[in-house]
């Protein structure tokens, strides 16, 4: 089939690639003329994924008429605030599958990816597609796994048998609030393992604040839909443990940086989105706005936010009354 990857960045990419070895077409969506041209010239993406070639199925292009036309469906893999301009500036797909992590706060309401996309095309089957997946490693071809959720089970059935191959598994769930839910708070806590790592507090802090991280991600994410098995599988649990502990994480080396002194200034500098600084701040309002209480999250947003000392932040987290588990 033909598939449109929308994003030409480092997880777009390995998705183009991933789907090009299963003998699909894909047609991978940059915004800019020139990316598209220097990809197909070049035939690798050299500022996200060097070393990594195209298969002959991927063909990069910047017309949206193009990308679009005969698509079975298109993944969603630009960053989350970019979500909506992108899909209101190109033409309408038959079907969408988010493969954003992200959340946005917006008119007082929390958004996920695929409730944005339903705002811009309601006529559209919307799905979602997450996991613990290292872009570099999903295009190297090492063995990885996923779950895509949507409503309509043909559409995940579809984009299960398009992703499926012996080096990615893919499984399918109904549960979208969950599945987009793991994967967006996972990056809030892969900020705050980075910033332990940083501090150097040793694997027995970081096991401690992952296990109450992972606590927090399921009571937030089940007063919103989720349900409490999703956060214990690959797009909650999974992608938390992958994106808190590898050297590939963004998020996990963003908080490493910042708890050695880098700003969000800094950060923001960078080629690659670190979707965990934006998330933070989307559940930071929404908390402040309703009196809610997110211990983790609220000391990252410190650290991000107010630039507070990331190891005081952490003491304070340390001293909160003791309670039953």
């Amino acid at each position: 089939m033909k598939v449109a990857v929308l994003g030409a960045g480092g997880w777009g990419t390995a998705l183009a690639v991933l789907l090009a070895r299963g003998g699909h077409e894909v047609a991978l969506w940059a915004r800019r003329c020139a990316l598209a041209e220097a990809l197909t010239l070049e035939r690798e993406n050299r500022d996200y994924l060097p070393g990594v070639r195209f298969p002959e199925g991927v063909h990069p292009v910047c017309q949206g008429e193009r990308a679009l036309e005969g698509a079975a469906f298109a993944l969603v893999a630009v960053p989350t605030h970019g979500v909506r301009s992108v899909l209101e500036s190109l033409p309408p797909a038959r079907a969408y599958v988010s493969a954003v992590k992200g959340v946005r706060f917006r008119g007082g309401r929390l958004l996920r990816v695929s409730q944005i996309v339903r705002q811009v095309r309601p006529q559209s089957a919307v799905a979602a597609l997450s996991g613990p997946n290292l872009a570099l490693e999903v295009a190297r071809g090492l063995p990885a796994a996923a779950v895509v959720a949507g409503e309509d089970a043909e559409l995940a059935a579809r984009v299960q048998r398009a992703l499926s191959g012996s080096t990615f598994r893919v499984y399918t769930s109904d549960d979208v609030a969950g599945v987009e839910l793991g994967g967006a708070l996972k990056n809030v806590m892969a900020l705050a393992a980075g910033m332990a790592d940083g501090l150097e507090l040793g694997d027995n802090a970081k096991a401690a604040l992952l296990t109450r991280g992972l606590r927090e991600m399921v009571r937030f994410g089940t007063a919103h839909g989720g349900r409490p098995e999703t956060f214990y599988g690959l797009s909650g649990l999974g992608d938390l443990m992958a994106t808190a502990m590898s050297p590939l994480s963004r998020n996990r080396s963003a908080g490493e940086r910042l708890a050695r002194g880098a700003t969000l200034a800094e950060l923001e500098t960078g080629k690659q989105v670190v979707e965990g600084v934006r998330t933070t701040a989307a559940l930071h309002e929404w908390a402040g706005e309703r009196g809610e209480e997110l211990p983790i999250t609220q000391a990252v947003w410190r650290v991000v936010y107010r630039g507070d000392d990331a190891r005081a932040v952490l003491d304070e987290l340390m001293r909160r009354e003791p309670k039953p588990e």
